[in-house]
């Protein structure tokens, strides 16, 4: 069965820089924009431009003095940093509106029965940004804006939020933690970076550590063991994937051992759960992944495998 998918990006998220040597880079998104026309892949997709997430909606994420503070940082020339990982150059503002606003477009499209799946292409990324803290090259959380932005939907009352990413979702725990209408799955190498709230005791809360080392059928089984019961009991009925491709063998931050296979079987594993609980509903957002090649076939097979293409 083929299903309606959407491709939310914007060039402005390419003009977010930190730096001709930092690894979250334009390039990043170049490169998975030019592989998936070279495959065709794109013209199986909706592609939209995302809007800029509202300050509203960035509120019920993040406090108000947090986010008028990056606001009153953010320069009109030169960089600032935020911490030692994140860097705001003039265009990043924008770019950050544009990311966190991209899973609210596709949670009113999702919801409005104009396609079941999207796959939002934006940076930066966000899963770090914890409730007030902006840190690991994230500025806001994107997902947890769309996550809100879910459950004030009429019909969503429960949302799951499934984080394949390398580093541990650190902010997107902290945000939720005390949510029971949201759960919250993350696999991560460990100990690792950013080594917060991995030992955090809540029934929403899954951490699924991984060894430095871990290859495919040991990701395989400790997601199958963790996650499924969890999906089981939660009943999502929506899911946010944090699809962050940095465990992929050949990533340089990092040292997992995934493959692009392992993207596909992870994908239908999350796509499995929409169709038995969720009405096909899934918004995925774009986090780490740093070998640009790698990155690119990653996201093309994860893509592929959201519109149910085999």
């Amino acid at each position: 069965m083929t299903l309606k998918t959407a491709y939310i990006s914007h060039k402005d998220c390419s003009l977010h820089d930190m730096g001709e040597y930092h690894p979250e880079s334009p390039i990043r998104l170049q490169a998975i924009n030019r592989y998936i026309e070279e495959t065709g892949l794109a013209r199986q997709l909706v592609m939209l431009d995302s809007t800029p997430a509202t300050l509203a909606q960035l509120e019920k994420v993040h406090p108000r003095q947090h986010i008028q503070r990056i606001i009153d940082v953010a320069p009109k020339k030169g960089m600032v940093s935020l911490d030692p990982d994140t860097t705001l150059c003039p265009y990043s503002l924008r770019a950050a509106y544009l990311a966190a606003g991209a899973p609210v477009l596709a949670v009113d499209k999702i919801m409005s029965g104009q396609f079941q799946r999207a796959f939002c292409a934006v940076r930066p990324p966000g899963h770090h940004a914890e409730y007030s803290l902006s840190m690991g090259f994230c500025i806001f959380n994107n997902i947890a804006v769309g996550v809100r932005h879910a459950l004030d939907q009429d019909g969503i009352e429960r949302v799951a939020v499934l984080d394949f990413d390398v580093h541990h979702g650190n902010g997107t725990v902290d945000i939720f933690k005390d949510e029971p209408a949201v759960l919250v799955c993350s696999s991560f190498q460990h100990p690792f970076y950013p080594g917060r709230f991995t030992d955090i005791d809540r029934d929403n809360i899954v951490n699924t550590p991984l060894p430095e080392g871990t290859g495919g059928p040991a990701f395989r089984n400790a997601v199958e063991r963790d996650w499924l019961p969890a999906l089981e009991k939660h009943r999502p009925q929506i899911i946010f994937v944090s699809a962050g491709f940095d465990a992929h063998r050949d990533d340089p931050l990092a040292g997992l051992n995934l493959l692009e296979d392992d993207y596909t079987w992870v994908t239908d594993l999350i796509a499995n759960a929409a169709s038995d609980y969720a009405s096909q509903r899934i918004v995925s957002v774009l986090e780490g992944g740093y070998d640009p090649e790698a990155l690119a076939k990653s996201v093309y097979a994860h893509i592929r495998r959201l519109t149910g293409d085999l």
